[in-house]
């Protein structure tokens, strides 16, 4: 890579990591972040926990994008270990959150929903670690590595890009997955006017990324998914 694509390539994914960051920012600053500014009521401790661990997952993905682009790779390889740790304990934490948040919506009188609801955040978890699971595979790749780890975090963006205060996605219920497929066509874009073509990762990971959006759209209404989603949440 020359040194003009290597000032290009930076330049994109620091955006790329300070948009996610922004992202994350704008969905949850009410709800989380800045709560107690605009809500008296408290959160239960689960969802704290899934806060925390989502929200050092996408500062992780800053700081890792950081320290290739000032070079120190030897940092950015050992704390590589850490993030893929921390993602094999994000799983668990978003299940358990999607259970417990599942229980207190039947609790509350809205099976439906509940029940629909929770292929969201299956459907998400599977997409997330094919695509990390993936990246980890190919890390002596960077070119395909980066990329796969750009579509892993994109893929986990929904949930705050739902919560955003604009009209598309209050007034749809596609919008939030229109703005969010935003940053993979970026990530294309991208690709098409610096390299003349598309990595196969952005084809099949985008690919995986909106299949599996329309998919939990699709079955999550299910008899057979209500069935399942009943067995688990209980």
């Amino acid at each position: 890579m020359t040194t003009v694509s290597w000032r290009r390539d930076r330049l994109f994914y620091v955006s790329m990591s300070i948009a996610a960051v922004a992202a994350v920012l704008a969905g949850f600053s009410r709800t989380y972040y800045a709560r107690p500014l605009y809500q008296t009521s408290s959160l239960p401790p689960y969802l704290h926990v899934h806060g925390l661990v989502f929200s050092t997952w996408i500062a992780l993905f800053a700081v890792q994008i950081g320290l290739v682009a000032t070079r120190r790779l030897d940092r950015h390889r050992r704390l590589g270990w850490a993030g893929a740790g921390l993602a094999v304990l994000m799983v668990p934490v978003a299940l358990t959150a999607a259970v417990f948040s599942g229980r207190r919506e039947v609790t509350a009188g809205h099976v439906d929903a509940a029940l629909t609801f929770f292929a969201v955040p299956v459907f998400s978890m599977i997409v997330f670690v094919v695509l990390v699971g993936s990246a980890v595979y190919w890390r002596r790749r960077p070119e395909t590595h980066k990329r796969l780890m750009l579509l892993a975090t994109v893929s986990i963006l929904d949930a705050a890009v739902a919560r955003w205060p604009i009209a598309l996605v209050a007034t749809t219920t596609w919008g939030y997955y229109a703005l969010t497929d935003l940053f993979i066509l970026s990530a294309i874009l991208f690709d098409m006017i610096s390299r003349r073509r598309v990595a196969a990762a952005y084809v099949w990971g985008g690919l995986l990324v909106v299949s599996a959006q329309f998919a939990r759209e699709i079955v999550g209404p299910t008899a057979v998914w209500h069935a399942f989603a009943r067995s688990v949440i209980g």
